[in-house]
């Protein structure tokens, strides 16, 4: 597991940097600065916590982590997955002090309390947890308010397109002309021709 120390450079790094099509070890030690082997061990924690896909691509989670409004709920909510087992026991898990965290760590692991992977364990959460605010609902309010935008902007979007389409419609009715040919029976008797023209006006032409 990577070490307590570098969990925070990374994570500072991350901060700052562009955010890659892939998270890979490449991108850890020429981007970041960090190209050992067990700094290397951060690509799994990420991928634990859902900050990176299985296939090393960056998250919403991980995106949300780099903009200072969104982080410290995000770092909250990567933590929550990526020691779920732990979170399954106990839901304030983040609220223990040291002493007992460590102590949640061994009843869930079944490792001694020396244990270097409980260590790390604990650590690494520790580490993170800084950059974590499990209080916050601000960045939930404005992720709502986010949405009822997008919602209202893609109601006005519809209420526009149902406009122009009506538009459109009255101009192609308004342009429509009727052209009628007739075939007038041969007869000298002017009611025959006064009877279709008049019955042309009642049924068409006043239309």
């Amino acid at each position: 597991m990577v070490s307590s120390g570098t969990l925070t450079k990374i994570l500072n790094k991350i901060c700052d940097a562009s955010i890659p099509e892939n998270f890979n070890g490449d991108f850890l030690g020429t981007k970041l600065g960090f190209p050992g082997g067990n700094q290397k061990a951060f690509i799994p924690w990420a991928k634990k916590c859902k900050l990176l896909g299985e296939d090393g691509t960056p998250t919403q989670l991980y995106k949300d982590f780099r903009n200072p409004t969104y982080r410290g709920i995000s770092m909250a909510s990567a933590l929550k997955k990526g020691y779920e087992e732990l979170y399954v026991r106990n839901e304030y898990a983040h609220d223990l002090s040291r002493p007992d965290f460590l102590k949640l760590v061994t009843d869930t692991t079944g490792l001694a309390h020396d244990n270097s992977v409980v260590k790390a364990i604990v650590a690494s959460f520790f580490n993170a947890k800084e950059f974590a605010d499990f209080e916050s609902t601000l960045s939930k309010e404005e992720k709502s308010i986010q949405i009822e935008n997008r919602t209202e902007s893609h109601s006005n979007e519809k209420v526009s397109d149902v406009i122009h389409k009506n538009n459109t419609k009255k101009q192609i009715d308004l342009g429509i002309n009727y052209t009628i040919n007739l075939v007038l029976p041969k007869t000298d008797d002017p009611a025959i021709y006064n009877a279709i023209f008049k019955s042309l006006k009642e049924n068409l032409l006043n239309e």
